[in-house]
């Protein structure tokens, strides 16, 4: 059975306080099963004997290991997608996220389709936010955790949100055993070194080292440019895929046009083709499944992979 639930999210910690270590624990606070083992019995006879049903069994035990993510910003634009993909998936999804008393069924109707068996804990709790989180608690039986915060704001946030949240984030993870961490970060942009110098590129970098220091071979980076589709700020819905989607189709029709252009400086942000946020979730759910899957990945080989796992 799949399942969504949620916590409580980020906030701006004290200055003091960047980096965390956290123990991890063998047992697990939620009702949920990660190893199942069954047992099944088979017996055999050849073709034109009669079947002894007294006759021994073999008895075959199988563990099967389900996938549990959690994911850091679920309920914002990106992260609430992905929490949907892993859905469809039977991938047991976990919200970390900075709402607060708000039901998920009121922020995103999809979860209200799939019925409650589907979506338990939907209230945000008080928990704590990424720098204060009980992540005994929130990691325990995860088996991968997928970051999606980032944000625009003065240097100091976008360095804080940026960076030194998914830094606690990703040494949280490692200390606590889950194997694999998914970033998504930010595309590569030709843009001049003092534009690239702001607290959200060096924000995002500074995550993206950290992720493959402590999960080199199985850390996950995704780097996407602007990303589309339909988005909900403050109950209005804003429908970017009205201008991310022909926008795509067009710069893929003319790619062999515009190609020589992509050499020159800041042209990135013109030609750098648009993600769907679609792609993005199933990229991620793509990294989750596939234990190969590693390394950093560009808007092409974003779509590349959600292609795989799309049905």
């Amino acid at each position: 059975m799949s399942s969504v639930s949620s916590f409580a999210a980020i906030s701006s910690p004290p200055s003091s306080l960047n980096r965390a270590s956290f123990a991890s624990r063998l047992s697990s606070p939620f009702p949920f099963r990660h190893n199942t083992r069954f047992g099944v019995k088979c017996s055999y006879a050849e073709a034109g004997v009669k079947e002894d049903s007294n006759s021994g069994t073999i008895d075959v035990v199988a563990d099967v290991k389900t996938e549990r993510v959690v994911v850091l910003g679920g309920s914002g634009f990106v992260g609430s997608a992905i929490c949907k993909a892993a859905v469809s998936k039977g991938i047991e999804a976990i919200s970390l996220s900075r709402c607060q008393g708000v039901p998920l069924t009121q922020v995103h109707g999809w979860i209200r389709l799939l019925g409650c068996q589907a979506c338990s804990f939907l209230y945000q709790s008080s928990l704590g936010d990424v720098f204060y989180a009980n992540w005994d608690e929130v990691l325990a039986g995860a088996t991968a955790v997928v970051s999606t915060l980032g944000g625009f704001g003065s240097e100091e946030q976008m360095q804080r949100i940026n960076g030194e949240a998914n830094v606690v984030a990703v040494t949280a993870a490692k200390d606590f055993g889950i194997p694999k961490f998914i970033l998504i970060s930010v595309h590569d942009y030709n843009l001049p070194s003092f534009l690239l110098s702001s607290g959200y590129f060096t924000g995002k970098r500074k995550a993206e080292s950290e992720v493959l220091s402590k999960y080199p071979t199985s850390g996950v980076i995704l780097r996407p440019g602007f990303i589309y589709g339909k988005r909900r700020v403050d109950g209005f819905e804003i429908p970017l895929d009205l201008i991310g989607g022909p926008l795509e189709r067009f710069l893929q029709a003319t790619e062999n046009f515009t190609k020589p252009l992509s050499s020159l400086p800041g042209s990135d942000l013109l030609l750098a083709p648009p993600v769907s946020v679609d792609d993005v979730a199933f990229a991620v759910i793509n990294a989750i499944t596939d234990d190969d899957f590693f390394g950093i990945f560009t808007i092409e080989q974003i779509k590349e992979a959600a292609a795989k796992v799309r049905v």
